[in-house]
């Protein structure tokens, strides 16, 4: 591993002229450098293949069990009430759920997977309590 205090942007670089020899990061900081066709994409870390990248292995084809991902969630002080945080759940979604925005998403490697705050609370909890 080699830490970057320039972050992914100057590991990107690096690989692109050979200095090191492959980077792992999320398909939105790499998609210029994919779509410019300036990097041979490996595989992804994704469970399944994605809809977009069909041919393209996950990781978990060479490695059983291997999965990587980022999750991204809204989050509101302690106190706020539940059924303010219910509102903007179901807002959300109702956003979430309109297919073009999905299909946006999807082709900058996000996905979609709309949570009850119950759910999004439990999902938290094991990301942060797992080894």
């Amino acid at each position: 591993m080699v830490p970057y205090t320039g972050g992914p942007a100057a590991a990107l670089t690096d690989v692109m002229y050979g200095r090191v020899p492959l980077i792992i990061d999320g398909y939105s900081g790499l998609a210029g450098a994919i779509q410019a066709h300036s990097l041979n994409v490996l595989a992804v870390a994704s469970t399944h293949r994605l809809p977009e990248f069909p041919d393209l292995p996950t990781v978990a084809e060479a490695l059983p069990d291997f999965a990587a991902g980022g999750w991204q969630g809204i989050v509101a002080p302690l106190g706020t009430p539940a059924a303010t945080i219910q509102n903007v759940n179901d807002e959300l979604g109702k956003v979430l759920s309109e297919a073009d925005l999905a299909k946006q998403l999807a082709l900058r490697g996000a996905y979609v997977d709309p949570m009850a705050p119950s759910e999004v609370n439990a999902f938290a909890t094991r990301a942060v309590t797992t080894d």
